[in-house]
């Protein structure tokens, strides 16, 4: 059975990874680290792990050679180290945003400086599935996903892949995000006071994340624009496009249908009844699903695709295990059927 290990596994995503690794079948969890909580059971920072494990926190300069490696740390720290944690384990999965852009001026245009280790970038294999599978089932090297860029890619995959979507036109999409996207570390805005029962836009264009949907789409009138809602997990992206000329919903239809039947994490969520008729990402919460739908207007070709998922999991741990799978010859769904919760 494969062993790995997590570097950095205090924070929201961490604690994800654990979650699943404890309970998947085919990888032995070896080793978690963090200097914050050095000696401190696991379960003392992730109290849902209680009785789950006996693993403690260790330091990060003390770690063993490792089958798979996960990078859970801030941005800007694994691309500092990669080269030495390579040679620690055979398979690496970054979830950071420091191996997703494989265009070293890309980086340096989004994020502000230039990364510190480029001939780096091309050897990951950006690690959304719906994207990527092929390449993913040869891959040693694994990035993480921006979390919405995900809810954005996904929304748009139906749309670009039967070539629906009139790409001279802009895109633009709003995404509402829960709190838990600012991690575990508090700061001014996520207060309680201040963050309770908002909707604040915090970054109308511009957002780091706009980086990966041009690289993974191709699309280059792309806008995404991040407003903070009262929710802890979750990212629901409403995607605003134009379709070709001549199009109709009952393309959409079988866009939409051909996606969610070719991905076993895509649902199509477009009823005609009940309180759940569009993605909603409430009912997503700790599940690496992805609901996808949609509306159109004929007579405009103006074309909402909507794509609901847990920023957590579809958007981080969830993805980052269902790449690794495929990396290692498993069944894709290995260790990632929790089915989220209703009501929550």
């Amino acid at each position: 059975m494969p062993t790995a290990s997590i570097i950095g596994a205090s924070g929201y995503t961490g604690g994800e990874l654990l979650r699943l690794l404890l309970g998947h079948p085919e990888i032995s969890l070896q080793q978690v680290t963090s200097r914050r909580y050095l000696g401190q059971y696991v379960y003392q920072v992730h109290p849902n792990l209680r009785k789950r494990t006996l693993l403690k926190f260790t330091d990060p300069a003390i770690l063993e050679p490792v089958d798979i490696l996960f990078l859970a740390l801030p941005h800007g720290e694994a691309q500092k180290h990669i080269a030495e944690w390579a040679s620690l384990a055979q398979y690496i999965v970054d979830l950071s945003a420091d191996f997703r852009l494989r265009d070293p001026a890309a980086y340096e245009a989004w994020y502000g400086k230039p990364h510190a280790a480029p001939e780096w970038l091309e050897k990951f294999t950006y690690g959304l599935a719906e994207l990527h599978r092929d390449d993913l089932r040869s891959a040693k090297y694994i990035s993480g996903v921006g979390c919405n860029a995900t809810a954005t890619n996904l929304a748009l995959l139906p749309l670009l892949q039967a070539d629906l979507l009139d790409t001279a036109r802009p895109v633009i999409a709003e995404i509402k995000v829960g709190s838990s996207e600012g991690g575990a570390e508090p700061n001014p805005g996520s207060h309680h006071p201040e963050r309770s029962s908002v909707a604040r836009t915090y970054a109308p264009y511009g957002h780091r994340h706009t980086a990966e949907v041009i690289q993974e789409s191709g699309l280059r009138g792309v806008v995404l624009t991040m407003t903070s809602v009262d929710m802890v997990r979750g990212a629901l992206a409403t995607v605003h496009g134009w379709v070709k000329p001549g199009v109709a919903t009952k393309d959409l239809w079988k866009a939409y249908r051909q996606a969610a039947k070719a991905n076993p994490f895509l649902r199509l969520v477009k009823e005609r009844r009940g309180v759940y008729r569009v993605p909603e990402p409430k009912i997503l919460a700790g599940s690496n699903y992805a609901d996808i739908g949609f509306d159109l207007d004929e007579k405009s070709g103006h074309v909402v695709s909507i794509c609901a998922i847990d920023n957590l999991m579809k958007g981080a741990a969830g993805s980052a295990v269902q790449a690794l799978n495929l990396a290692l010859g498993l069944d894709e769904t290995t260790g990632l059927d929790f089915p989220g919760l209703h009501p929550i």
